[in-house]
């Protein structure tokens, strides 16, 4: 039987997500859990930054012409996805890193950044270090579905495993599954970071997490599931 995952984050990201599983012969469906908006806001001086944070690439999609007075700054990007994003946004020095938010900024620490931009969605997690002050700029928003679509829905039945790409989204995934009366130990579930499966919780037929914030090492999680 041809593997299968469902890919629940949104466009554009889900379109690169079915590309990479079809090259890798997997079938996929999607059906994103949420909407993506940009938020207007008031870009503050950037010479009062030493460098910029992004911890998703809709920072990147959705900042709008107000990124354009950063571009000179180093850019401090989590994951490879945020980092491709904020390339095509103009962003020329970028650091990406592996782990989730407070690994980034402790990278940047280490870096002897002392002010720091972090252009942000409405729902996050913060991540904080004494050395660095983090100046936050909420830039677009995610809101999120009421109940699990049913595309959604009958792709778990047919066993594909739900791809979960950031905490918030497992979050909201498990609570959906929970509110829709569906066993948790019927499904797998494999989670982009630890972090993100740490939000998905507990009771999972197969649950893994990628070992690195990619889309491949995500695929490759998925993979293991299936062994």
């Amino acid at each position: 039987m041809t593997p299968s995952v469902l890919i629940l984050r949104p466009r554009p990201g889900s379109i690169a997500t079915t590309a990479r599983a079809a090259a890798l012969g997997w079938h996929s469906v999607s059906t994103p859990l949420f909407t993506i908006a940009a938020i207007g806001w008031s870009p503050p001086p950037a010479s009062d930054y030493d460098a910029v944070m992004m911890t998703s690439a809709n920072a990147a999609r959705r900042g709008g012409a107000g990124l354009a007075g950063y571009r000179r700054l180093p850019l401090y990007a989590v994951g490879q996805a945020t980092a491709d994003a904020a390339r095509d946004a103009g962003f020329t020095e970028i650091r990406s890193g592996v782990g989730d938010s407070a690994a980034l900024v402790a990278r940047a620490a280490a870096d002897r950044i002392g002010r720091m931009l972090h252009l942000a969605g409405r729902e996050r997690r913060e991540a904080a270090h004494r050395g660095i002050v983090i100046d936050r700029r909420v830039v677009y928003g995610a809101d999120a579905v009421d109940a699990l679509p049913d595309e959604a829905r009958a792709a778990l039945g047919d066993g594909a495993i739900a791809l979960l790409h950031s905490p918030r989204a497992a979050a909201l995934f498990a609570n959906l599954i929970d509110r829709a009366g569906i066993a948790r130990s019927s499904i797998r579930v494999a989670a982009i970071s630890a972090a993100a499966l740490e939000a998905a919780g507990a009771g999972w037929g197969g649950a893994g997490a990628a070992d690195q914030p990619t889309d491949a090492a995500l695929l490759a999680a998925a993979a293991r599931l299936c062994e």
